[in-house]
């Protein structure tokens, strides 16, 4: 691997690259020789990537870094219409089996004090999403290797996609742009900060939540609180929404589907004496079951009318869906597992949480079966217990090397079972 992002020779980085696990397996053709000998590299795309990071919808120095390394190691990547993104097939064959890794920042300050502190105010990779993007360059790099020696038993293709973090994503226009054509399965992984750098990870069946958003927003007369009888008292109405709502859908819908309504904001009026002709309340909904995800807008919608009902106000709700709910496949699940356990060794992969944040790429195992996996990456000793989307997060960058490691074992492992 040549790297425009080479670090000094007197970088003490490599001294922390993780060696090959005890117990684990090693990787083909001298791969574990490679991946040691380019740790320092890898660990140097990181660190500019998170002093340079880049809103969603916005991750064009990005996308093209992560192409300019790929056509240096003989690949042919290919950008997304708009440029914030990178389709990269490793290979030949009909079976292609699908990595993905997201590209884009969040809208935090960095407050850690390290050289790589973002450069840009107000925006960091608090999610890991630099980590992701490494751990997937460096698994296609080591992929590149065996290809050229045609030992690649088939066809792999890497997604490097935009806007994980907001509303529109950039699943969809990845999927829009062929990325899951002839994909007989795809594989991510996703920083977990609460888990030690060295172990993954893995679950069958749900997996992240669905995460959509709901608005209610109610009018009517408004007047003095003195004579609450002549008006719509729309505060009261508000009130009845945020108690009632919630407590009414927990009994209209199984509990095992693992629903969660919590609000976020409110307002209505300002004065204390005055009730007002107009209010507002703002939450989410977050399911992890599939079918009851898509009864959720039509009774909730159901339910907040019957609540209003009797307060004389009028009511409006909008229902704005977010991502599906992460359900992992079993059998992609099954062969992530071992492969996992392959490349770490079998005490290194533990059962994931469910967890109730939501995740884009719901959106492919939509149309091809998949599984998610959580990478390790917290730092061993540190006093602060870091959680994504703080803006003190960083990682153990010893789980780049980890990540990469798993997910070459995941590419062949898939492309040798031919079960999909």
């Amino acid at each position: 691997m040549t790297s425009a992002l080479s670090l000094p020779s007197n970088s003490s980085l490599t001294s922390s690259w993780p060696e090959t696990p005890a117990g684990a397996d090693p990787l083909p053709g001298q791969l574990d020789r490679w991946l040691a000998s380019r740790g320092a590299e890898l660990v140097a795309v990181r660190r500019h990537i998170h002093a340079h990071p880049e809103l969603s919808h916005h991750e064009f120095e990005t996308a093209a870094l992560v192409a300019r390394e790929l056509k240096l190691a003989g690949l042919s990547p290919r950008m997304l219409p708009k440029g914030n993104g990178v389709i990269c097939d490793i290979g030949v064959g009909d079976r292609v089996i699908a990595l993905r890794a997201d590209l884009d920042a969040l809208p935090l300050p960095d407050t850690k004090d390290v050289p790589y502190r973002s450069t840009v105010e107000n925006v960091t990779h608090a999610c890991g999403h630099d980590v992701h993007t490494t751990v997937l360059l460096g698994t296609g790099l080591a992929l590149a290797q065996l290809a050229e020696r045609n030992e690649l038993p088939g066809r792999v293709r890497l997604l490097f996609q935009p806007a994980e973090e907001n509303m529109p994503s950039g699943a969809p226009e990845v999927i829009a742009a062929g990325g899951l054509r002839d994909v007989a399965a795809i594989y991510a992984l996703h920083c977990a900060p609460l888990l030690p750098a060295g172990l993954v990870g893995v679950r069958s069946g749900p997996f992240t939540a669905a995460a959509d958003k709901i608005e209610v927003r109610v009018t009517g007369r408004g007047g003095h609180t003195a004579r609450p009888h002549l008006t719509a008292d729309l505060v009261h109405a508000l009130g009845r929404v945020v108690v009632d709502v919630p407590s009414l859908l927990d009994r209209r819908v199984d509990a095992r589907a693992g629903v969660s309504m919590v609000w976020g904001a409110i307002h209505a009026g300002d004065a204390a004496n005055t009730i007002p002709g107009e209010g507002t309340v703002r939450g989410t909904v977050r399911v992890l079951n599939r079918d009851a995800w898509r009864e959720v807008p039509n009774l909730l919608t159901e339910l907040v009318h019957s609540v209003v009902a009797g307060t004389g106000a009028e009511v409006e709700v909008k229902y704005t869906r977010g991502v599906p709910p992460v359900v992992n496949d079993r059998l992609a699940t099954a062969i992530v597992a071992g492969a996992a356990g392959a490349a770490l060794g079998p005490e290194r992969v533990v059962e994931a949480e469910i967890s109730m944040g939501g995740e884009d790429f719901s959106f492919y195992l939509e149309q091809v079966p998949g599984t998610m996996i959580r990478l390790g990456c917290g730092i061993p000793g540190s006093d602060q217990k870091f959680d994504i989307h703080q803006s003190a997060f960083d990682v153990d960058e010893r789980s780049i090397g980890y990540g990469v490691r798993v997910m070459v074992h995941t590419a062949l492992a898939a492309l040798s079972a031919g079960a999909f």
